[in-house]
């Protein structure tokens, strides 16, 4: 997308404002299809930041994500967390990964996440 779509843009805007953690989404960005639960930007920089702290080759990254004051104006990524690159039938990784995603690169979505198959 070009120019990101209002509604997605409301959306993430929503998800800032709320500081809530409980809105699933899967997007298509890049031919990709990404499915999780989207974050407030401030919460997913202090849980990757949390991450980098607890290793031990990327600490000296993690001062990089500490959360910062949020910029005026609508949102521009959308921050997700327990999401999955979806590949066929199988979520990658495993467990679930912090992405960000520019709203701009979406060129696809729907509210919700898909299911998949361990097996």
């Amino acid at each position: 997308m070009s120019k990101p779509d209002e509604l997605l843009v409301d959306i993430a805007a929503t998800v800032e404002s709320g500081q809530s953690n409980q809105m699933s989404m899967t997007v298509v960005v890049g031919g990709a299809v990404l499915t999780g639960r989207l974050a407030p930007e401030a919460l997913w920089r202090q849980r990757v930041s949390e991450v980098l702290t607890d290793s031990a080759r990327l600490g000296e990254f993690s001062g990089v994500f500490s959360p910062s004051e949020r910029a005026d104006g609508p949102p521009t990524h959308l921050h997700f967390h327990l999401a999955r690159i979806l590949q066929g039938t199988v979520g990658i990784p495993e467990t679930g990964g912090m992405y960000r995603v520019a709203l701009e690169d979406v060129s696809a979505w729907t509210v919700g996440d898909f299911s998949y198959s361990d097996h």
